[in-house]
Protein backbone atom coordinates (compact mmCIF):
# COMPACT_ATOMS: atom_id res chain seq x y z
CA UNK A 1 0.00 0.00 0.00
CA UNK A 2 1.56 3.48 -0.88
CA UNK A 3 0.82 5.70 1.45
CA UNK A 4 1.87 8.78 -0.43
CA UNK A 5 -0.95 8.29 -3.23
CA UNK A 6 -3.74 7.29 -0.66
CA UNK A 7 -2.78 10.50 0.96
CA UNK A 8 -2.34 12.43 -2.13
CA UNK A 9 -5.70 11.41 -3.40
CA UNK A 10 -7.53 11.63 0.12
CA UNK A 11 -8.45 8.07 -0.44
CA UNK A 12 -11.30 6.95 1.90
CA UNK A 13 -11.65 3.10 2.32
CA UNK A 14 -14.24 1.53 4.36
CA UNK A 15 -17.57 -0.86 4.43
CA UNK A 16 -18.67 -4.15 5.25
CA UNK A 17 -18.14 -6.18 2.01
CA UNK A 18 -15.37 -7.55 0.11
CA UNK A 19 -16.38 -6.67 -3.36
CA UNK A 20 -14.65 -3.52 -3.90
CA UNK A 21 -16.62 -0.37 -5.14
CA UNK A 22 -14.98 2.95 -6.46
CA UNK A 23 -16.99 6.43 -6.34
CA UNK A 24 -15.50 8.89 -8.54
CA UNK A 25 -16.84 12.21 -8.42
CA UNK A 26 -17.09 14.67 -11.73
CA UNK A 27 -15.54 18.29 -12.33
CA UNK A 28 -15.91 20.79 -9.55
CA UNK A 29 -16.67 18.61 -6.85
CA UNK A 30 -15.32 16.26 -4.75
CA UNK A 31 -16.15 12.35 -2.81
CA UNK A 32 -18.70 14.57 -0.17
CA UNK A 33 -21.41 14.25 -3.13
CA UNK A 34 -21.64 11.06 -2.54
CA UNK A 35 -22.77 10.75 0.90
CA UNK A 36 -26.11 10.02 0.36
CA UNK A 37 -25.60 7.25 -1.26
CA UNK A 38 -22.69 5.00 0.33
CA UNK A 39 -24.32 4.09 3.19
CA UNK A 40 -26.83 2.27 0.71
CA UNK A 41 -23.44 0.07 -0.14
CA UNK A 42 -21.55 -0.28 3.15
CA UNK A 43 -22.97 -3.33 4.69
CA UNK A 44 -22.26 -4.94 1.23
CA UNK A 45 -19.00 -3.02 -0.38
CA UNK A 46 -15.79 -2.54 0.25
CA UNK A 47 -16.28 1.62 -0.66
CA UNK A 48 -13.38 3.56 -1.47
CA UNK A 49 -13.66 7.06 -1.96
CA UNK A 50 -11.01 9.58 -2.97
CA UNK A 51 -10.19 13.37 -4.58
CA UNK A 52 -8.96 14.18 -7.74
CA UNK A 53 -6.11 16.42 -7.32
CA UNK A 54 -6.55 19.89 -7.38
CA UNK A 55 -10.59 19.06 -5.64
CA UNK A 56 -11.73 18.41 -2.14
CA UNK A 57 -8.93 17.57 0.71
CA UNK A 58 -6.40 16.48 -2.02
CA UNK A 59 -2.51 17.62 -1.69
CA UNK A 60 -2.55 20.02 -4.00
CA UNK A 61 0.90 20.98 -4.13
CA UNK A 62 1.12 17.46 -6.63
CA UNK A 63 -1.16 19.15 -8.96
CA UNK A 64 0.92 19.87 -12.48
CA UNK A 65 -0.53 21.52 -15.05
CA UNK A 66 1.31 19.42 -17.68
CA UNK A 67 0.27 16.21 -16.44
CA UNK A 68 -3.60 17.01 -15.80
CA UNK A 69 -3.52 18.54 -19.17
CA UNK A 70 -5.74 15.70 -20.59
CA UNK A 71 -7.88 13.24 -18.61
CA UNK A 72 -5.22 10.65 -19.32
CA UNK A 73 -3.73 12.39 -16.13
CA UNK A 74 -6.58 11.36 -13.82
CA UNK A 75 -6.99 8.54 -15.06
CA UNK A 76 -3.77 7.39 -14.59
CA UNK A 77 -4.38 8.74 -10.53
CA UNK A 78 -7.35 6.07 -10.44
CA UNK A 79 -4.84 3.19 -11.58
CA UNK A 80 -2.28 4.56 -8.87
CA UNK A 81 -5.30 3.98 -6.19
CA UNK A 82 -6.35 0.97 -7.24
CA UNK A 83 -2.66 -0.41 -7.61
CA UNK A 84 -1.95 0.83 -4.04
CA UNK A 85 -5.08 -0.76 -2.50
CA UNK A 86 -3.74 -4.33 -4.82
CA UNK A 87 -8.07 -3.57 -5.73
CA UNK A 88 -9.10 -6.03 -8.89
CA UNK A 89 -12.37 -6.91 -10.22
CA UNK A 90 -13.86 -3.60 -8.80
CA UNK A 91 -17.23 -1.21 -9.48
CA UNK A 92 -16.18 2.26 -10.87
CA UNK A 93 -18.89 4.58 -10.03
CA UNK A 94 -17.65 7.55 -12.18
CA UNK A 95 -20.41 10.70 -12.52
CA UNK A 96 -19.64 13.29 -15.48
CA UNK A 97 -16.27 13.41 -16.71
CA UNK A 98 -15.29 10.08 -14.41
CA UNK A 99 -17.39 7.80 -16.68
CA UNK A 100 -14.91 8.73 -19.12
CA UNK A 101 -12.23 8.92 -16.60
CA UNK A 102 -12.49 5.38 -15.45
CA UNK A 103 -13.15 4.31 -19.25
CA UNK A 104 -9.58 5.10 -19.99
CA UNK A 105 -8.16 3.72 -16.98
CA UNK A 106 -10.15 0.41 -18.08
CA UNK A 107 -8.66 0.50 -21.46
CA UNK A 108 -5.03 0.37 -19.83
CA UNK A 109 -5.66 -1.90 -17.03
CA UNK A 110 -8.60 -4.13 -17.51
CA UNK A 111 -7.64 -6.46 -14.68
CA UNK A 112 -8.80 -3.66 -11.67
CA UNK A 113 -12.29 -3.34 -13.40
CA UNK A 114 -15.39 -5.51 -13.36
CA UNK A 115 -18.06 -3.09 -14.10
CA UNK A 116 -18.41 0.72 -14.96
CA UNK A 117 -21.47 2.44 -14.11
CA UNK A 118 -21.51 5.61 -16.01
CA UNK A 119 -24.01 8.47 -14.15
CA UNK A 120 -24.35 11.66 -16.94
CA UNK A 121 -21.08 11.04 -18.42
CA UNK A 122 -20.06 11.89 -22.39
CA UNK A 123 -17.31 11.37 -24.70
CA UNK A 124 -17.88 14.61 -26.03
CA UNK A 125 -19.56 17.73 -24.97
CA UNK A 126 -18.99 19.96 -28.20
CA UNK A 127 -21.56 19.16 -31.24
CA UNK A 128 -20.12 17.76 -34.40
CA UNK A 129 -22.98 18.41 -36.24
CA UNK A 130 -24.59 16.84 -38.14
CA UNK A 131 -23.21 13.31 -36.79
CA UNK A 132 -23.22 14.38 -33.21
CA UNK A 133 -24.98 15.93 -30.39
CA UNK A 134 -23.30 16.61 -27.40
CA UNK A 135 -25.50 19.43 -26.44
CA UNK A 136 -23.31 22.85 -26.88
CA UNK A 137 -21.56 24.46 -29.23
CA UNK A 138 -18.42 25.34 -29.80
CA UNK A 139 -18.48 29.08 -28.89
CA UNK A 140 -20.69 28.39 -25.42
CA UNK A 141 -17.87 26.27 -24.21
CA UNK A 142 -15.47 29.29 -24.57
CA UNK A 143 -17.80 31.82 -23.44
CA UNK A 144 -17.83 29.49 -20.16
CA UNK A 145 -14.27 29.33 -20.04
CA UNK A 146 -14.36 33.28 -20.65
CA UNK A 147 -16.31 33.84 -17.48
CA UNK A 148 -14.54 31.15 -15.18
CA UNK A 149 -11.28 33.37 -15.89
CA UNK A 150 -12.88 36.92 -15.94
CA UNK A 151 -15.76 36.28 -13.16
CA UNK A 152 -15.27 33.15 -11.32
CA UNK A 153 -17.91 33.31 -8.60
CA UNK A 154 -20.10 34.17 -11.24
CA UNK A 155 -19.90 31.82 -12.96
CA UNK A 156 -20.64 29.20 -10.29
CA UNK A 157 -23.24 31.09 -9.21
CA UNK A 158 -24.61 31.12 -12.89
CA UNK A 159 -23.84 27.81 -13.57
CA UNK A 160 -25.15 25.63 -10.63
CA UNK A 161 -28.68 26.20 -10.99
CA UNK A 162 -28.81 25.13 -14.79
CA UNK A 163 -26.72 22.05 -14.02
CA UNK A 164 -28.56 21.36 -11.33
CA UNK A 165 -31.72 21.45 -12.28
CA UNK A 166 -34.53 20.67 -9.61
CA UNK A 167 -35.41 24.26 -9.27
CA UNK A 168 -38.01 23.88 -5.95
CA UNK A 169 -35.13 22.57 -3.98
CA UNK A 170 -32.39 25.66 -3.90
CA UNK A 171 -30.38 24.18 -1.62
CA UNK A 172 -28.87 21.53 -3.95
CA UNK A 173 -28.22 24.59 -6.40
CA UNK A 174 -26.47 26.29 -3.22
CA UNK A 175 -24.43 23.24 -2.44
CA UNK A 176 -23.13 22.60 -5.69
CA UNK A 177 -22.20 26.47 -6.21
CA UNK A 178 -20.40 26.60 -2.97
CA UNK A 179 -18.22 23.49 -4.47
CA UNK A 180 -17.54 25.01 -7.39
CA UNK A 181 -16.47 28.30 -5.04
CA UNK A 182 -13.92 25.94 -3.21
CA UNK A 183 -12.06 25.06 -5.80
CA UNK A 184 -8.74 26.65 -7.40
CA UNK A 185 -9.52 29.10 -9.58
CA UNK A 186 -6.93 28.05 -12.07
CA UNK A 187 -6.90 24.78 -11.64
CA UNK A 188 -10.67 24.77 -11.89
CA UNK A 189 -10.63 26.74 -15.25
CA UNK A 190 -8.10 23.65 -16.21
CA UNK A 191 -9.98 20.96 -15.34
CA UNK A 192 -12.86 22.46 -16.86
CA UNK A 193 -11.13 23.56 -20.39
CA UNK A 194 -10.21 19.82 -20.40
CA UNK A 195 -13.38 18.48 -19.19
CA UNK A 196 -15.67 20.27 -21.83
CA UNK A 197 -13.47 19.65 -24.78
CA UNK A 198 -12.28 16.71 -24.13
CA UNK A 199 -13.42 13.66 -26.95
CA UNK A 200 -13.33 10.16 -25.91
CA UNK A 201 -15.20 8.80 -29.17
CA UNK A 202 -12.32 7.77 -30.35
CA UNK A 203 -11.65 5.54 -27.30
CA UNK A 204 -15.20 4.06 -27.10
CA UNK A 205 -14.68 0.91 -29.66
CA UNK A 206 -11.54 0.02 -27.48
CA UNK A 207 -13.59 0.05 -23.84
CA UNK A 208 -14.71 -3.79 -23.68
CA UNK A 209 -16.05 -3.65 -19.18
CA UNK A 210 -19.74 -4.28 -18.98
CA UNK A 211 -20.68 -0.47 -18.65
CA UNK A 212 -24.36 0.78 -17.06
CA UNK A 213 -25.13 4.10 -18.34
CA UNK A 214 -27.60 5.98 -16.25
CA UNK A 215 -29.44 9.20 -18.25
CA UNK A 216 -31.12 11.97 -16.42
CA UNK A 217 -34.07 13.62 -17.32
CA UNK A 218 -33.47 17.36 -18.28
CA UNK A 219 -29.92 17.09 -18.19
CA UNK A 220 -27.81 20.15 -19.47
CA UNK A 221 -24.70 19.13 -19.29
CA UNK A 222 -25.37 15.34 -20.98
CA UNK A 223 -28.29 15.52 -23.00
CA UNK A 224 -30.48 12.27 -23.93
CA UNK A 225 -28.42 12.33 -27.23
CA UNK A 226 -25.88 11.90 -25.76
CA UNK A 227 -26.36 8.66 -23.68
CA UNK A 228 -27.75 6.61 -26.59
CA UNK A 229 -24.54 7.72 -28.63
CA UNK A 230 -22.88 5.99 -25.88
CA UNK A 231 -24.88 3.23 -25.74
CA UNK A 232 -24.49 2.57 -29.53
CA UNK A 233 -20.80 3.00 -29.53
CA UNK A 234 -19.77 1.41 -26.46
CA UNK A 235 -19.38 -2.99 -26.41
CA UNK A 236 -21.56 -4.64 -23.50
CA UNK A 237 -23.69 -1.39 -22.38
CA UNK A 238 -27.09 -0.41 -20.91
CA UNK A 239 -28.55 2.31 -20.74
CA UNK A 240 -31.74 3.13 -18.46
CA UNK A 241 -33.25 6.20 -18.56
CA UNK A 242 -34.22 7.49 -14.95
CA UNK A 243 -36.92 9.72 -13.54
CA UNK A 244 -34.22 11.86 -11.86
CA UNK A 245 -33.80 15.34 -13.83
CA UNK A 246 -30.47 17.35 -13.83
CA UNK A 247 -26.90 16.25 -13.38
CA UNK A 248 -26.45 15.35 -10.24
CA UNK A 249 -28.75 12.32 -9.16
CA UNK A 250 -26.20 11.22 -6.58
CA UNK A 251 -27.29 14.47 -4.42
CA UNK A 252 -31.41 14.92 -6.35
CA UNK A 253 -32.16 11.48 -6.12
CA UNK A 254 -29.37 9.21 -4.06
CA UNK A 255 -31.89 6.32 -3.77
CA UNK A 256 -33.15 5.84 -7.14
CA UNK A 257 -29.91 6.18 -8.37
CA UNK A 258 -28.61 3.56 -6.17
CA UNK A 259 -31.66 1.71 -6.75
CA UNK A 260 -30.20 1.56 -10.61
CA UNK A 261 -27.36 0.53 -9.90
CA UNK A 262 -28.20 -2.50 -7.56
CA UNK A 263 -30.70 -3.20 -10.34
CA UNK A 264 -27.72 -3.62 -12.67
CA UNK A 265 -25.19 -5.23 -10.80
CA UNK A 266 -27.66 -7.69 -9.39
CA UNK A 267 -28.54 -9.10 -12.63
CA UNK A 268 -25.12 -8.68 -14.94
Amino acid sequence: MNADILARNNVKVFGHGKQPIVFAHGFGCDQDMWRHMVPYFEQDYRIVLFDYVGSGASQINYYSSDKYNSLNGYAEDVLDVMESLQMEDAIFVGHSVSGMIGMLASIRESKYFRRIVMLGASPRYVNDLPSYYGGFDRNEIDELLQMMQMNFIGWASYLAPIAMQNQDRGELSAELEKSFCSRDPHIARQFAEVTFLSDCRSELNAATTPTLILQCTDDSISPPEVGDYLHAQLKNSTLRHMKATGHYPHLSHPEETTQCIKDYLTIS
